[in-house]
């Protein structure tokens, strides 16, 4: 009995170990690129590109999803986009480097508030804001609570609306006060290291991965136990949350545009996607054929043609969106579905 006592719990220590030698290891490999600012009692991370000589576009803001944090939407974005508009990447409360502040930000609502501090102490008083799934709630509650800085909004492949069943199991556990800080601290870092490859291969599915992914989007910060409760509480909490707002979306007035694909197997296009488009008048819906959960990367150009379109251009979104299909089929580039992290069950 004592040696198995001994034995366990030594093996608890070398998990332990283990993680935080990795948690370390993952902010060595993917070090902050944004700064730090207090917006209350806590500080956000976000990275601020100001807007060039020549800029065009109004400030944009940009809104990552569930597991991401600024790297992800500032791989797709930021070259494109650079000197057209000044523009705000944001780590979340609790996610990248961004601390996580009270219970308020258990929510999206507390987080678009965070955002709104942040812009302010930015000095940006309008915005373009840009979201990617999880990310959509975000910029909804945005439009609902401050309007007055809401300036148009594009959405990319959105969670936005209480949809049948519930999360996957360990969204709930790693919430929980005692046992999810020990599940973060045993379990999760080794197992998302191993599930990684094929986890952020599903989110892309059915298109391919982009190559440097991995790299670009550090989506290993993640896996840090802070970090990983952090995204678990605001997953395990969307519905109930969700359920409560969409009701209030008819009263968002900002331009909105709505990408979506019907191949998407992270959420699901026809309640989220088509309930904004239902709910917001005036916006307007666009379906990408063989487009899975990742429009950021795979049809940049037609996201860039929606900031563009929000921002008063004229754009014939619904001609790029069938260019970008017709550019899909020709590349004959899809993948098989992988096993991996999704939002509903």
């Amino acid at each position: 009995m004592i040696t198995a006592l001994i034995c366990i719990t030594l093996l608890i220590a070398a998990a332990f170990a283990f993680t935080a030698w990795q948690a370390a290891s993952i902010e060595r490999r993917f070090p902050n690129i944004g700064t730090l600012t207090d917006v209350g009692g806590y500080r956000m991370n976000a990275l601020h590109v100001p807007a060039g000589e020549n800029s065009d576009l109004p400030p944009l803001v940009f809104i990552h999803g569930a597991s991401g944090n600024l790297r992800d939407q500032e791989a797709a974005f930021l070259t494109p986009l650079r000197g057209r508009a000044e523009m705000l990447f944001v780590d979340r409360p609790g996610h990248g480097y961004s601390e996580r502040g009270g219970h308020e930000n258990d929510t999206p609502d507390g987080q678009a508030a965070a955002i709104a501090r942040l812009m302010d102490a930015y000095g940006m008083k309008r915005a373009v804001i840009v979201s990617h799934s999880f990310g959509g709630a975000i910029a909804a509650s945005f439009a609902v609570f401050h309007p007055e800085k809401t300036a148009g909004l594009v959405f990319l492949s959105p969670a936005t609306h209480p949809w049948p069943g519930g999360v996957d199991w360990y969204y709930g556990l790693a919430s929980k006060p005692v046992i999810g800080w020990l599940f973060t601290r045993l379990v999760s870092l080794p197992a998302g290291l191993f599930l990684m490859d094929g986890a952020t291969k599903s989110v892309f599915s059915p298109n391919l991965r982009r190559d440097r992914y991995v790299d670009e989007g550090a989506p290993a910060l993640v896996l840090r136990p802070a970090s990983f409760r952090a995204n678990a509480t605001d997953v395990f909490n969307l519905h109930d949350y969700v359920s409560r707002i969409a009701p209030r979306y008819k009263e968002i007035k900002a331009p909105t545009v709505i990408i979506t694909g019907d191949s998407d197997p992270v959420v699901l296009e026809e309640i989220h996607s088509q309930g904004l488009a239902r709910d917001i008048a005036g916006s307007e819906l666009v379906m990408v054929h063989g487009l899975g959960h990742k429009p950021d990367y795979v049809v940049t150009d037609l996201c860039i043609a929606a900031i563009e379109k929000v921002s008063g251009l004229d754009r014939d979104l619904q001609a790029t969106a069938r260019m970008a299909e017709t550019r899909l089929k020709q590349s004959g580039v899809s993948a098989k579905p992988a096993v991996g992290v999704t939002i509903e069950r």
